[in-house]
């Protein structure tokens, strides 16, 4: 019998950060938890980092993950919210490690092509395809939750699980 490898996906970000947690064993994926984490607007941005640390910590001792699987930005127009977003990111990472976890950095377009099979998938696409590698009802919710769980299914089957 082969030992499951359990993933964290994190979406990345300052307001609100999705977070997924699955196992992978042989061809098969399953949810374990998904959910966000989210800090108040005009919260100072230290407390808000603060605040993703202490959840992020939290949610790695409950889950045992072994590996994080992290979206990497990708910003066109925004540089302020690039910015904020980034310092999220940076502060998810430092959890990751600190957790000794195996840290796995994906592009969006990574993502979306390893799911769909297209670069250009829209967020419905990518939702419905988490769906289904899942075997969820429904779609999970909201956005970022779905979108780290892409995360983290990327790493499964870009590690030929």
């Amino acid at each position: 019998m082969m030992k499951a490898t359990r993933i964290i996906g994190i979406d990345p970000g300052t307001g609100i950060l999705g977070f997924g947690v699955i196992d992978a064993i042989e061809h098969k994926m399953k949810l374990v938890t998904a959910g966000v984490v989210t800090t108040p607007a005009y919260t100072p941005l230290e407390e808000r980092l603060e605040d993703i640390f202490d959840s992020l910590t939290d949610i790695i001792a409950e889950t045992n993950p072994t590996v994080m699987s992290i979206e990497k930005l990708y910003f066109a127009q925004n540089i302020t919210t690039a910015i904020s977003v980034s310092h999220a990111r940076g502060v998810a990472m430092l959890t990751g490690r600190k957790a000794k976890l195996k840290i796995a950095e994906y592009t969006p377009l990574q993502i979306k092509q390893t799911l769909t099979g297209y670069g250009r998938a829209t967020k419905k696409q990518m939702q419905e395809m988490v769906k289904i590698e899942l075997a969820l009802h429904c779609i999970p919710k909201p956005d970022d939750c779905a979108d780290a769980l892409a995360a983290a299914i990327t790493y499964v089957m870009m590690n030929g699980f």
